[in-house]
């Protein structure tokens, strides 16, 4: 039998800023293949949290309206509503429809 030992809920996980850049609280983070949102400024070398589940209202580059519900992904930018092969990262789905005039979406991380 396999066994588990709990280690946190999730909801952030610790993250390294492995760039000489500071990540900004808010900043939205590629991680594999999913996106996380740093809860805190995290400073170059140093750990902070990176925010892997919730809703976040993130900047929407998709010139095209984005349905509730809709699969949304991160094209290293913004939120779009298409997938592009290698170029996008599923972020999950949107919380509320946005219009195709909108400058954000709201969005529901896959986690």
């Amino acid at each position: 039998m396999t066994t588990a030992t709990y280690v946190q809920r999730g909801e952030s996980l610790d993250y390294t800023n492995a760039t000489d850049e500071i990540i900004p609280h808010g900043a939205v983070i590629a991680v594999g293949t999913r996106i996380g949102v740093a809860g805190c400024e995290i400073l170059p070398g140093q750990m902070g949290s990176l925010h892997v589940v919730g809703v976040f209202r993130i900047a929407k580059t998709d010139s095209a309206a984005i349905a509730m519900g809709q699969a949304v992904y991160y094209d290293g930018t913004g939120i779009t509503g298409t997938a592009s092969g290698d170029t996008t990262i599923p972020a999950g789905y949107a919380a509320a429809s946005a219009a195709a005039s909108d400058t954000d979406v709201l969005v529901k991380l896959n986690g």
